[in-house]
């Protein structure tokens, strides 16, 4: 069926709150939230708090509070890199801690992206109910492009502070000082911060503050140490299952297959028989085994053998398969549209190539997890969390307690790529501590984690082009997946329906988000169909870029051939007004030693631009026998201005390993609501030997910064599908690659 051409229908704030049935009452209760937040950040013995961002101890050590969680990809040291280079602090002296939950620490930018994206009539409202709402959440690439404002605005404040309490003490104006290396100086004298922290708090900051103007050593722009790396060397380095608590005991659990109604029991006298086993906790979704040992826990599980009821069709590689199928047949939502592209067709030769992705496990080396104390009818949780507001909201609804009686600790993570944004082991261990009433660390079994995941979700994609003058004169893209933007917000606005309402009121741009292509197509058109597949879906890492450039960055490739133009020149005819990202291309082909893309090359280009930044990546890769040999990556990048140039580079070289992945596994497989997949080793993850030659190149760029740790993701899967078309004269069409089928 051809895809409606009627006009998404036009909803107003006025016209979502009535048809929400929301009504009045939320209008007023938006008015009265208040529009001024005060900081809560709490001071430790002999700290002074200067502002929402940053405390300085007596001894002059610089403490940065970070709204960003650290899942690896190095916000514990840009972040404060920017405060300590704003500051004018020694880089020895700064320490990072998490921020507590507050509005003003929301992700206002993350908010305002995701609302362009599936909700754009509440564009406007979206950044202010994000900050009401205090939704903190690392996700989208956005830490340095969300943070950097604020935080030097909060440092430039606290160094006039510092600046005018040295200054009251020199009887100078304290617009003539300066700081430097933890010192405010002034003609050869010289204070330290740590005296003069106690004295800054009583001065109030010009507003706004005036920004450092010094050209000299400055911290931004280079590659400090990581704040991180020593506690993770040396072991002392928190995790969520590294906290132990007084009294504590251990849980394991089980929730069944997907789609599962409820538990029907299983084998409790076996499981009881455990050493070490204390009780069996059942529910109506799940049951938990709580041992002395997390081992026990487990074991008990193994034993009991749960069984849970299941209706209708369970889900299966086969039922994704139809149900994508026939929602690519119905009707869909324009997306993109600009030129006539049913001109453009009319009585042309159209080129067709159909397109899949299957679903992705985040395959975290760090499992779910989640530590619990119940106290005093206060809850405190120790996470792996991305999104700990949602999390503090979501644990509360289940314990039916306010919020404000949920503490939320958020703990360093081990990977996540986006699987932190759930709260299911938040809720779980909750209601575990509650029950018990006494700590409890729940730890999901690797098993567990891979069945119960929230997956990337399947696509399939429809792209057919027209030639014209050895350029692509129109271009349709129709995508099947599922609502994907409207799953994301769900899990962070849990309890917020004005913003769930405006979610699922329009269509889900987020869930063909990166099929616009950069290239000048002067008829274009991205059609989104909605597909109900009865998977659980997550944010994972670049989201539905993973699979929109995986499309459009392969059929561009075949439009090459068919053009009879080499791939590269096909590209760089048709970035005209691009210069940023043509220049990565060229760079890389050159780095690369680009061969023409020729069968018998073995080498594949693809490009990327998303979240402020570009990219280029070029292949080389072969077939062994059954197997993708991936040889080479050769990635120059285009970020704009760089805080710190190592994390730079070690999140492009971590995105590439992460799309080589997506490329030969991370798909579970599914059959009778269970993955097929049980264990990491199951996945086809890439290990050491599979890692190929790796180059890294990044452009010198003044531009404002843009995001990184998602951007090398999406053009890996491209480009070894176009290099393995050169190596072997096969097109490959469906991810992960399987050189068999």
């Amino acid at each position: 069926m051809r895809t409606s051409d009627a006009t998404l229908p036009h909803v107003t704030r006025r016209r979502l709150l009535v048809s929400g049935g929301l009504g009045v009452g939320l209008v007023v209760a938006w008015a009265a939230w208040p529009r001024r937040y005060e900081t809560n950040l709490a001071a430790g013995r002999g700290e002074t708090v200067l502002g929402p961002y940053l405390k300085v101890g007596e001894d002059g050590r610089v403490m940065v509070a970070v709204p960003q969680v650290e899942t690896g990809q190095g916000v514990y040291t840009a972040l404060p890199q920017i405060v300590a280079d704003e500051l004018g602090a020694d880089w020895k002296t700064v320490g990072v801690e998490a921020a507590p939950i507050n509005p003003l620490y929301a992700n206002r930018l993350f908010a305002e992206e995701l609302a362009g994206e599936i909700a754009p009539f509440f564009d406007d409202y979206a950044a202010e109910f994000a900050t009401r709402s205090a939704t903190m959440v690392t996700a989208g690439s956005t830490a340095v492009r969300m943070y950097e404002t604020p935080l030097r605005e909060a440092a430039a404040a606290a160094r006039a502070r510092l600046c005018m309490a040295a200054a009251a003490r020199w009887g100078v104006e304290w617009e003539a000082c300066e700081t430097e290396d933890g010192f405010v100086v002034h003609e050869g004298k010289k204070l330290g911060f740590g005296k003069l922290a106690a004295d800054a708090a009583s001065h109030d900051a010009p507003d706004p503050p005036p920004l450092r103007l010094t050209n000299g050593e400055r911290l931004s722009g280079r590659s400090m140490p990581r704040l991180d790396t020593p506690a993770k060397l040396d072991g002392s380095a928190n995790f969520a299952a590294d906290v132990r608590l007084s009294n504590m005991v251990f849980a394991a659990m089980r929730q069944g297959p997907i789609g599962a109604m409820r538990y029907l029991g299983g084998e409790k006298a076996a499981a009881g028989k455990v050493r070490g086993v204390l009780q069996l906790v059942e529910t109506e979704k799940w049951v938990a085994a709580v041992a002395q040992t997390s081992w026990a826990a487990e074991r008990a599980l193994e034993l009991l053998k749960p069984r849970f009821e299941t209706r209708g069709e369970t889900v299966s590689d086969e039922l994704i398969g139809k149900r994508l199928g026939e929602a690519l047949e119905g009707a869909g939502h324009r997306i993109v549209e600009r030129g006539d592209l049913s001109a453009s067709f009319k009585g042309a030769a159209v080129h067709v190539a159909e397109y899949g992705v299957e679903p992705a496990a985040h395959a975290a080396i760090e499992p779910m997890t989640a530590t619990a104390a119940w106290e005093n009818g206060v809850l405190s949780l120790w996470l792996p969390t991305i999104a700990p507001e949602a999390s503090r909201q979501a644990a509360a609804r289940s314990l039916d307690v306010s919020p404000a009686k949920v503490v939320i600790h958020p703990m360093l993570v081990g990977g996540g790529f986006g699987r932190g944004m759930n709260n299911e082991a938040a809720i779980q261990a909750g209601l575990l501590a509650q029950k018990l009433k006494r700590p409890v660390q729940l730890l999901w079994s690797r098993t567990e984690a891979i069945l119960s995941d929230r997956f990337r979700p399947p696509a399939a994609a429809q792209l057919s082009a027209k030639i014209a003058g050895a350029k692509i004169d129109g271009l349709l893209i129709r995508i099947a997946a599922p609502n994907y933007g409207r799953t994301v917000a769900d899990q962070l606005l849990p309890n917020a329906a004005l913003a769930r309402s405006a979610a699922h009121s329009g269509a889900d741009r987020f869930a063909v988000a990166g099929a616009e292509t950069p290239y000048r197509i002067a008829n274009l058109a991205v059609d989104h169909h909605p597909a109900a597949i009865g998977l659980p879906i997550g944010y994972w890492r670049s989201a539905a870029h993973s699979y929109t450039r995986f499309f459009s960055e392969s059929f561009v490739d075949e439009l090459a051939r068919v053009a009879g133009v080499e791939p590269f020149s096909f590209r760089m005819a048709m970035l005209g007004g691009e210069p940023r990202l043509a220049r990565c291309l060229s760079t890389a082909a050159a780095i690369g030693g680009w061969q023409g893309g020729e069968v018998g090359t073995g080498q594949g280009i693809a490009i990327h631009k998303a979240y402020g930044s570009q990219i280029a990546v070029l292949a080389e890769a072969h077939a062994e026998g059954d197997r993708i040999k991936c040889d080479r990556l050769v990635a120059v990048a285009d970020v704009g201005r760089m805080i710190n140039p190592d994390i730079v580079r070690q999140q492009i070289e971590g995105g590439l390993i992460f799309g080589l992945a997506a490329v030969l596994g991370c798909a579970p497989g599914f059959e009778r609501g269970l993955t097929r997949a049980h264990r990491l080793g199951e996945l086809n993850l890439p290990r050491l030997a599979d890692t190929p030659d790796i180059t890294v190149e990044i452009v010198q760029s003044n531009e404002e910064p843009g995001g990184v740790s998602e951007l090398a993701v999406p053009p890996v899967g491209p480009a070894i599908a176009n290099a393995l078309y050169a190596a072997t004269g096969r097109r490959y069409r469906q991810l992960p690659i399987r050189l068999g089928s």
